[in-house]
């Protein structure tokens, strides 16, 4: 990581006509507002407020992330969702790898508007992931998961490793995320990359298997890698964000709509730490 990465959060206020309509982004696992602050600026100049946090452990060291709990990165963006909630009309999720999993969990458990995705991981392929919890007391870190971008020269600025116990806090985030998939009630819009080294077709399958009241699409990204909101394919991303949030923006729906309280957040974390 270096001066040329731009870790901060990213935040717009609404500027655009009719019902205020709201964003919130979500980085990666070992990422940073960084690799998503092209999607967000397109976003806020479409009129959309956005907001876009620093999780906790992120854009500082690997050995601060290996600190934190998939607990701390969900209640930032739950923290900057209801910041948008207060003042916005419709507030629709968004989110890279990690990101889609914490985007899915946000809508699982607010009333969000819509959800968009770009290479969602919700399956941790690595058959030693299940023994991260044990692995990390021995092993502090593995190489990274980072910069799988077919454009040349692109950087998302990811940490040069990746922490086991925070591998190992993703994979209770998955595995949390998974079990509320039957939640989402609103429309995902998945944009998943052709060829992806990080996240494999299983989290696409378990997307798939899981979203038993929401409706899914695919749009496939033939020129981009994981990372591909830094990649070739970004336009594309980005024009197709803003035509599904003005597409399922309803403001007649909306007048009559009620506020529900969310269901419980959190599992009892004893339940979730095998």
């Amino acid at each position: 990581m270096n001066a040329r990465h731009d870790h901060s959060p990213f935040s717009s206020q609404f500027s655009g006509n009719g019902p205020c309509v709201g964003v919130v982004l979500s980085h990666g696992f070992t990422g940073s507002p960084h690799g998503l602050r092209d999607w967000a600026q397109y976003l806020a100049a479409a009129g959309f407020a956005v907001r876009m946090p620093l999780l906790p452990g992120h854009g500082t060291s690997w050995q601060e992330l290996g600190r934190t709990t998939w607990q701390d990165w969900h209640r930032a963006l739950d923290e900057s969702y209801l910041e948008l909630e207060g003042t916005c009309d419709h507030v629709f999720a968004a989110g890279l790898s990690m990101g889609g999993a914490l985007a899915l969990r946000l809508a699982a458990t607010r009333p969000v508007s819509g959800t968009l995705l770009v290479n969602p991981g919700l399956v941790i392929d690595d058959p030693r992931a299940a023994f991260a919890g044990l692995l990390k007391y021995a092993l502090k870190s593995t190489p990274p998961i980072a910069n799988d971008i077919l454009k040349a020269d692109g950087d998302e600025g990811a940490y040069p490793r990746s922490p086991v116990a925070a591998v190992h806090q993703l994979r209770l985030l998955f595995r949390d995320t998974v079990r509320l998939l039957p939640r989402v009630s609103s429309p995902v819009l998945a944009f998943r990359s052709t060829v992806d080294h990080v996240v494999s077709d299983s989290s696409m399958k378990a997307l798939s298997l899981g979203l038993t009241h929401a409706a899914l699409e695919v749009r496939p990204l033939a020129n981009s890698y994981h990372v591909a909101t830094m990649d070739n394919d970004a336009p594309q991303i980005f024009s197709g964000s803003v035509d599904f949030i003005r597409h399922h923006i309803d403001p007649i729906k909306h007048a009559g709509a009620v506020k529900v309280n969310p269901p419980q957040l959190f599992q009892q974390e004893d339940s979730l730490d095998d």
